[in-house]
């Protein structure tokens, strides 16, 4: 597969790398692409060594085998401890390289005392080759990097955190000119390049399904607890939690609800699953994230929700080999399932982004009661409502992933609801949008549909 985007991870690694006693840190969840985004500005002199869960005495003579690959006969001597092996390279080497350490975190668990060593050889400044450190333990590369208590905090020159690439490279990689077809696409793999890889083979979205998620010898079968598997201690707790949310518990009162505990039990493992990127804190619009009482709790990558949607309540026909359940769910609800993809990514499109000749923050969505024209109590969700720059705009929008025909009764329906919002008064112009799946009979100026959304992102 093509590799896409990075272009700015690439040339901070390079830039870096080029100057003397670089020190940088990658990390990411798994699957981001770390490793080959590291392995594309290596060169053959370079050393790259990825370890495993194996014990320090091990993992430092396959450490020396890597090494000998570069410096002759490195592996003909046993190191007792890093401090020895890490000073044999910094003797031995007759130019400038880098040493790339991958999954850096299963050289600590087992070598607690490797933080400190590197801390003491780099404080000397005297190390003849630059050092990369690579990692999917999100909480343990946080730990030894960034944590003012940790021994290599302040250290280095560079962190980079990977994140999921963007849609419209999801095009590029796969070759999808169709737009509906990349946001349907989008909506199960994510930014995940990895993924993106395993989709590739199969000739259709519904072929790479059946191969790769459902079933019991899929690659992404197990994915879930393979990923939480790298940042969490308890993988049933936190795996149930998801499940809560994932099929739709989004308040913290339903998910304690569920779970059985009180609200206050559940305040933690959720704040660590923010912080991890698996589920998102969402709140209305104009609310201070911080306090508001009002947030919800939804997954945040779409492969996640993708799999607690459609493989977890189907497990038991899955092992059974039963397709017939599984497509009956995704002939009802996958179309459901998308439209809230749609949703984020038109949220995700707004932000930053220039609508019109104008700058709009960050988008949300709102909901809440407000009442109508007849005094009576009304629940009203907008799907978009971002706010312009100098703060004189309200851009509002509805997302739809069905066949609309007639744009200009849906935009007057929004207008209605966002009339009876009193803050809208405070605005001195209102932007209706539309962000339709396909184009209206009427042909209104205020629609963006699936490619219009697309180039925003570019």
């Amino acid at each position: 597969m093509k590799f896409v985007d990075r272009t700015e991870e690439t040339h901070r690694l390079k830039t870096f790398l080029s100057r003397d006693k670089a020190v940088m840190v990658v990390y990411g969840r798994r699957r981001i692409g770390k490793s080959e985004l590291i392995k594309r500005v290596l060169t053959d002199k370079d050393i790259y060594f990825l370890a495993d869960r194996s014990e320090g005495r091990h993992q430092r003579e396959l450490l020396s085998k890597v090494v000998a690959q570069s410096i002759p006969d490195f592996d003909k001597v046993e190191y007792p401890d890093w401090e020895t092996l890490f000073r044999a390279i910094n003797y031995r080497v007759q130019q400038r390289i880098t040493v790339c350490l991958d999954e850096f975190p299963y050289m600590v668990e087992l070598s607690q005392e490797l933080p400190s060593v590197l801390q003491k050889l780099i404080d000397e400044k005297s190390l003849n080759y630059n050092l990369i450190f690579c990692g999917s333990s999100q909480t343990m590369m946080y730990g030894t990097f960034l944590d003012s208590n940790a021994p290599l905090y302040g250290r280095t020159s560079a962190i980079i955190k990977l994140t999921p690439i963007r849609l419209p490279h999801l095009q590029e990689a796969l070759q999808i000119e169709d737009a509906v077809r990349a946001i349907e696409e989008y909506s199960v793999w994510g930014g995940i390049p990895r993924y993106w890889e395993l989709r590739e083979p199969e000739p259709t979205l519904e072929d790479s399904l059946w191969t790769n998620i459902f079933s019991v010898n899929g690659t992404l079968y197990e994915e879930p607890s393979k990923l939480l598997m790298d940042d969490v201690k308890d993988i049933v707790k936190t795996s149930t939690l998801m499940s809560y949310v994932g099929s739709g518990a989004n308040r913290l009162s339903e998910i304690a609800s569920r779970a059985g505990e009180p609200a206050t039990n559940l305040s933690r493992p959720l704040k660590k699953l923010v912080e991890l990127g698996f589920i998102e804190r969402e709140v209305p619009f104009g609310t201070d994230e911080k306090s508001s009482k009002k947030s919800l709790y939804k997954i945040a990558d779409p492969f996640m929700s993708f799999y607690y949607q459609f493989v977890v309540p189907n497990r038991s026909f899955i092992e059974l080999g039963r397709k017939k359940p599984i497509e009956q769910a995704l002939s009802s609800h996958f179309g459901e399932y998308v439209s809230m993809q749609w949703e984020k990514l038109c949220r995700v499109a707004i932000t930053g982004n220039e609508y019109n000749g104008i700058i709009y923050g960050q988008a949300h969505r709102w909901w809440g009661s407000a009442l109508n024209k007849e005094g009576k109590p009304e629940q009203i969700e907008i799907d978009v409502m971002a706010e312009s720059l100098d703060k004189k705009t309200l851009l509002v929008g509805e997302c739809k992933w069905t066949t609309e025909k007639n744009a200009a009764q849906l935009t007057s329906e929004l207008i209605r609801k966002v009339s009876l919002l009193p803050f809208s008064k405070d605005y001195k112009k209102i932007v209706p949008v539309l962000f339709l799946k396909t184009k209206p009979e009427d042909n209104a100026d205020n629609v963006i549909l699936p490619e219009n959304m697309l180039n925003m992102y570019r």
